[in-house]
């Protein structure tokens, strides 16, 4: 998965033995940067072009910004890791359909944005500033890394009347794990990753590092959640929804899918049709504690 892993883990272990600032700096730039940048698919570029393009800056960063509709009823929709806003156009589509103005944006080293690199922060920055420009949202639609993003800017501030999941990431830890089994690295290293995280990326809020997680402070939300998730998802493990649907309780509702994967469940026409009848349905209307399957 990262070239030159073998060098990567023993310079890393060994830094942060002696030299913890730099190893957490050094990790950290590895944590935070795409596997490849994904392209538009043919499938995608007509909705793309239909786009009202905007920009905006958050942590220095340039932003490539998507908006339909006509302003009212917003939706934002926000993509996973090496992903793109585009990879959402069945969801884009079918909200359009039905009045609603979708919002989208394509994190810093992804999609059409410029850079090499993003983080769970800057996510959190680009939500709230669509947030402020578009006022509170009538759902958000995310998936996989976008769910954990997601939810942690709606629990700092960005509000919304409901939210759908989609093969979504609960655990700030399985990232971790994940990045530390992909080079083999001590404990230590990340250790030292935390530090460079609660020092240079968010000095000014200590303790941030421990509320990433989805599952942390879910009340905060208030809102109704679906979540769908593939029994068969070989990026993120149908684990993290049933950690999800337990957080948010009541409110939630995890409809388990076969046979669509990480990512065909993002184009599937039931799971399409279910989220949409989901953000329709009557405010206050209880969700089923049932864990329906969806055939693929």
């Amino acid at each position: 998965m990262y070239p030159m892993a073998p060098l990567i883990r023993t310079a890393l272990n060994a830094t942060a033995r002696v030299a913890p600032g730099p190893a957490g700096r050094w990790a950290f730039h590895l944590f935070v940067r795409p596997l490849g940048r994904a392209r538009v698919r043919p499938e995608e570029q007509p909705l793309l072009a239909s786009a009202r393009t905007g920009h905006l800056q958050v942590r220095g960063k340039d932003v490539v910004t998507y908006a339909w509709g006509d302003g009212s009823r917003p939706v934002l929709v926000v993509h996973g890791w090496s992903s793109r806003a585009s990879r959402l156009t069945a969801l884009i589509e079918a909200l359009l359909a039905r009045g609603y103005s979708p919002v989208a944006f394509d994190a810093p080293g992804h999609g059409d944005s410029p850079g090499r690199a993003s983080n769970i922060v800057e996510y959190r920055g680009i939500i709230r500033e669509l947030h402020a420009r578009h006022g509170d949202f009538d759902a958000v639609v995310a998936h996989s890394f976008g769910v954990l993003a997601a939810l942690f800017a709606l629990r700092d501030g960005v509000r919304t009347a409901r939210f759908v999941g989609l093969g979504g990431v609960g655990s700030f830890d399985l990232l971790l794990a994940g990045f530390r089994a992909g080079l083999g690295l001590d404990e230590r290293v990340v250790r030292c990753m935390r530090d460079h995280v609660e020092r240079r990326i968010a000095p000014g809020e200590p303790g941030i590092w421990d509320r990433f997680g989805a599952d942390r402070d879910p009340g905060e939300l208030g809102a109704p959640v679906l979540l769908f998730h593939d029994e068969g998802d070989d990026m993120v493990p149908l684990a993290q929804a049933r950690l999800l649907a337990r957080a948010h309780g009541d409110r939630a509702r995890l409809v388990v899918t076969r046979g669509l994967g990480h990512r065909r469940i993002l184009t599937d026409p039931a799971v399409v049709a279910e989220a949409v009848e989901f953000l329709t349905a009557p405010a206050g209307e209880p969700a089923p504690s049932q864990e329906p399957v969806t055939a693929g």
